[in-house]
């Protein structure tokens, strides 16, 4: 396991949502020659990995989740030129490139859906298709053959009226699941990797990589399905198999596990089992869900927050298992203005985060922005978003009985566009993003929070995420080292301990605007904190985060 530990635990993955970044020909989206600008910038952040999200072909449905051809990149994004370009700048500053494997589905664009489509039977074979009654027409298609429900909302079977059949969409419309149980299939998918590979990729993470095995026989209940195809019957045998014919095992892996289990993550990153190398899990980031449900609205709820930690990362510990570590992605809103208080203390906000996080057992991911505290959107119109979850939302939630008014407000703090602002880069009118029209509005608050300003202050966020960095790769108790939560502390207060071969380690981070009863810390030596003068021994100052070494 240390050996384990060693090759993850000191490493630290960015996440690049591409058409955010930055825009290197003024078109207004991110793109491949923009990464390659700012890689000295990833560079001095002192970032191992950089994850990028996907710049292949696609209609642009799913904002590149929906693939319409694995191995061509989409011209918006650039030429497969630039990415070897990019690829060999990156390996001279001794940075990986994570590549972002949408193998769930793909576009319905994509050549195999459209010889399916056609009639061909080997293509016919590649996705989740179903007879639909004979007589069925698009104005009376009939019964779905099950009652689940798309992540994205309604049904998840669209009916092919050329065909009479019913296809499969656990996403959107235009994202046809793939049947994995055809051997084909999987040989296709493995071969993308091989190919990706040969350019230079050493790392992957695997898209809803959970959801590739579905049940014999389509079931149905009273719920929407979720359970019947989540972790289903043969998906360790088959990221097995993708592991060992895409010749990756060994290498810097994640899979983005949807409605899971920690059982079954620990299946998935056990290295005896040959899966992931580590797993995103997403239950801490519902704990302000409203009876569970994503679309109505709560305070965090921190005692929730800290058993799910508890659970989680001694779980993984004890199973021989490994966590990714992170608050934010491209699916997340900003995590500062979420879980912190952004109005009063911005800042804090945004340091008390990832000192939580980034101390943990495990590998930790910087969301782009996250490192300069960008917070969400200051959009005032549902017409200022583009993504496609959200405007479905806007109008299902009116439909539960919310007035617009509501569904405003709902959107405005969950949706996926909150964490797809482009990257504020400096003062400038479009942030140094563009010298074009942003495909997707700024915020005001660009002008004081953004890459430049942060980079010329010494006591900055980024500066105070530099130094998470730095401890993890100089401190083995914090890469490699146990775990083990602790109580004691204020209710809104999460502590742990990491501890190596007689080293300690005591984290304690407030999560609330008062000040929390700390636990004591007499002979440790402060390690970091994000109060210039940290609290007193018996308190922690609102939106405190400290740890204390003992050696």
């Amino acid at each position: 396991m240390n050996s384990r530990a060693r090759q993850l635990g000191t490493k630290v993955v960015y996440q690049i949502y591409i058409r955010s970044f930055c825009d290197s020909d003024g078109d207004g989206t991110g793109d491949l020659r923009g990464i390659t600008l700012k890689l000295d910038y990833l560079k001095d952040l002192g970032v191992d990995i950089v994850w990028i999200t996907p710049f292949f072909v696609s209609p642009q449905n799913d904002n590149g989740y929906d693939v319409a051809d694995y191995r061509a990149i989409d011209p918006r994004f650039g030429t497969m030129e630039d990415f070897e370009e990019l690829a060999r700048e990156a390996r001279a500053r001794g940075i990986e490139l994570m590549l972002d494997m949408v193998f769930n589905h793909t576009s319905t664009e994509h050549e195999w859906f459209q010889k399916a489509l056609a009639g061909d039977p080997k293509y016919l074979a590649y996705y989740k298709f179903v007879d639909a009654e004979p007589g069925a027409t698009a104005e009376n298609p009939g019964e779905p053959p099950t009652n689940w429900e798309s992540k994205f909302g309604g049904n998840a079977w669209a009916y092919e009226p050329r065909l009479n059949k019913w296809y499969l969409h656990l996403f959107h419309l235009t994202q046809a699941d793939l049947d994995w149980d055809n051997p084909a299939v999987r040989a296709e998918l493995a071969d993308v990797l091989r190919f990706w590979q040969d350019k230079g990729v050493s790392c992957f993470r695997f898209d809803v990589v959970n959801l590739i095995s579905k049940p014999e026989g389509w079931p149905s209940d009273e719920t929407d399905g979720k359970h019947f195809y989540s972790d289903g019957p043969r998906v360790h045998e088959y990221l097995q198999e993708m592991v060992r014919e895409g010749g990756i095992d060994g290498n810097v892996t994640v899979g983005e596990m949807s409605a899971t289990s920690l059982e079954n993550c620990i299946r998935y990153t056990n290295p005896a089992n040959h899966e992931m190398a580590m797993v995103f899990n997403f239950h801490h980031l519902k704990v302000d869900y409203a009876g569970g449900d994503k679309w109505e609205l709560m305070e965090p709820d921190i005692d929730a927050l800290r058993t799910l930690f508890r659970t989680w990362q001694e779980g993984m510990t004890a199973g021989g298992g490994w966590n990714s570590l992170f608050w934010s992605n491209h699916d997340q809103p900003r995590p500062n203005s979420r879980f912190g208080d952004t109005d009063r203390y911005w800042y804090e906000s945004s340091t008390l985060l990832p000192t939580c996080t980034h101390l943990m057992r495990g590998t930790p991911y910087i969301y782009q922005g996250e490192e300069i505290g960008q917070t969400i959107t200051d959009f005032t119109s549902i017409a200022q978003y583009r993504d496609v979850e959200s405007l479905n939302y806007y109008q299902i939630i009116q439909e539960r009985g919310h007035t617009p008014e509501e569904a405003f407000e709902i959107v405005h703090a969950r949706s996926r566009d909150d964490g797809r602002t482009p990257m504020a880069w400096d003062a400038s009118e479009n942030a140094g993003f563009t010298t074009g029209t942003p495909w997707l509005g700024l915020n005001a608050n660009h002008v004081q929070i953004n890459a430049e300003t942060e980079m010329a202050d010494p006591h900055s966020v980024r500066a105070y995420f530099k130094r998470l960095i730095a401890l993890r790769k100089a401190e083995p108790v914090i890469s490699e080292g146990d775990i083990r939560f602790v109580d004691g502390a204020g209710d809104k207060v999460i502590a742990y301990e990491r501890t190596l071969d007689g080293t300690r380690v005591l984290v304690q981070c407030n999560f609330s605007g008062q000040e929390q009863q700390a636990l004591p810390t007499d002979g440790g030596e402060l390690l970091i904190a994000n109060y210039d003068s940290p609290s007193a021994q018996e308190t922690l100052h609102p939106w405190e985060a400290v740890a204390h070494i003992w050696r």
